[in-house]
């Protein structure tokens, strides 16, 4: 059989395996919560999202209600149960043996640790991830936070006073993520917040904290639009601009590269201001984007496209899907089976990609806020892994420097107010996992991006892995 008569084939393969996939995550939620009853699951978000028909209270958790759909353990309701009935010596004991039974349960240690608190003074903040409808990242992002809380009371707090979190669960939805804000700066004990996912949700959820003159700090939203936000608005990973900077320069200085096709979702703000950057990044640099796809399109052909971005003269492609495209960028991925040099933006560094991808993704080259292979005897690494059982990612970085910040300025100034102007002074610095943390007057941080490549390898568990590139 030609090359030509095994793509669309190789196409249908694709297309069939994320299929499966689906299905059995979908088989798999769905079992965890066959016949349970009771308040302490939100199960029910599962039918809800999207249009923010669940309430506050059954969106947001210190350890009465759990929240992950994928993870409903016996030992962990009954957590949830005990914490709802103040019991909270018998919270502890259940939340340990449900991590125990998972130790790579963020939502647990959160809200084991809050038990240890119980009804003592503390400082509390929020972390709104994506729960229901984007899990990994949502747990990749409160492995972090989980970690700094957990080092944070084994060390005495600040100043003798622990810290509290509250998990929200938001969708990644715009609408969703403004109620959830709106909701927040109405809980006057929260002193600052860690969120959102998305792009899309931060610029949404922004002017509400602006004007609430609460403090939110995203780990993972890279939009150049966040920069204008406000004055509350901060974020410990750096935006699209260094990405776009980084795949430029690797296109051209190390590729010998200079024409690029992009593709994009052009219902994101996050993929939109990606190619954006790209685009005037590599026009500075003497390069040019002959094409430009759109993987939200109805009509979207992933041959077809790498067929047009050859005919265009298009010398490599170019990823900057988000999390919701990112099946499309796989098919773009197969298609190519490696004739065109590939390059991605971050939300290509996903699991997925090398499970997916394979010996088509070999040599694809990332760019990532940080990644653990950099330094991986650091404390922070060396913590995680003994936390979590094994390798954690930028997002869990970044929002565990997130949360530092957040305690720090708490600290210095346990106020709103207060903890805006920590932030805000050009004083402000913190040695975090990722570096340096410093925050620009526009509330982004100043740091480049790191470029990762795809290789064999046995450290993920599928034959691939993101490595430093040399």
């Amino acid at each position: 059989m030609s090359r030509k008569n095994e793509t669309p084939v190789l196409v249908l393969s694709l297309l069939i395996t994320l299929g499966l996939i689906g299905g059995v995550a979908w088989w798999f939620t769905r079992g965890l919560f066959s016949g349970q009853n009771g308040a302490q699951s939100n199960s029910s978000l599962n039918s809800q999202t999207g249009n923010g028909q669940a309430s506050f209270t059954d969106r947001s958790s210190t350890g009465t209600r759990v929240l992950n759909p994928q993870s409903a353990a016996a030992e962990k309701l009954a957590g949830a149960q005990a914490m709802a009935n103040r019991n909270y010596t018998q919270a502890v004991t259940d939340f340990e043996a449900a991590l125990q039974t998972n130790r790579n349960d963020p939502e647990a240690l959160i809200y084991l640790n809050n038990a240890r608190i119980g009804d003592q003074k503390a400082y509390t903040i929020a972390v709104s991830v994506p729960m229901a409808t984007s899990t990994n990242p949502a747990l990749e992002i409160l492995r972090g936070v989980a970690q700094a809380q957990t080092q944070m009371n084994q060390t005495g707090g600040m100043g003798g006073i622990p810290l509290k979190v509250m998990i929200v669960s938001d969708d990644n939805n715009p609408t969703v993520a403004r109620q959830v804000a709106d909701a927040l700066v109405k809980e006057t004990e929260v002193l600052g917040v860690i969120g959102h996912f998305g792009s899309e949700a931060t610029l949404a959820a922004a002017p509400i904290y602006e004007q609430g003159k609460l403090v939110m700090v995203s780990p993972t939203s890279t939009s150049v639009q966040i920069s204008n936000a406000g004055n509350f608005v901060f974020r410990t990973v750096p935006s699209d601009r260094f990405t776009a900077t980084a795949l430029s320069r690797h296109l051209l200085n190390n590729l010998g590269k200079q024409n690029a096709a992009i593709y994009y979702n052009s219902a994101s703000d996050y993929s939109r201001s990606l190619k954006d950057e790209f685009a005037t990044a590599l026009t500075s640099d003497g390069g040019q984007v002959v094409a430009e796809f759109d993987l939200n399109n109805s009509g979207f052909n992933a041959l077809d496209t790498v067929k047009q971005a050859s005919q265009q003269g298009a010398e490599a492609l170019v990823l900057a899907a988000n999390t919701a495209t990112l099946d499309a960028a796989l098919q773009v991925i197969a298609v190519n089976r490696r004739t065109l040099p590939l390059l991605g933006g971050d939300s290509i560094y996903n699991p997925k990609t090398l499970q997916v991808g394979g010996e088509n993704a070999v040599d694809m080259v990332v760019a990532v806020p940080w990644v653990l292979l950099s330094n991986p005897q650091s404390e922070f690494a060396q913590t995680a892994k003994t936390l979590w059982g094994g390798d954690v990612n930028w997002r869990t970085a970044m929002a565990y420097d997130a949360t530092q910040v957040l305690a720090t300025a708490i600290g210095a100034s346990p106020d709103r107010t207060g903890v805006q102007q920590n932030l805000a002074s050009p004083d402000f610095s913190l040695a975090g996992a990722t570096g340096t943390v410093r925050f620009l007057p526009s509330g982004d941080r100043n740091q480049a991006m790191q470029l990762v490549v795809v290789k064999p390898g046995e450290r993920s568990g599928y034959g691939y892995d993101f490595v430093p590139l040399p």
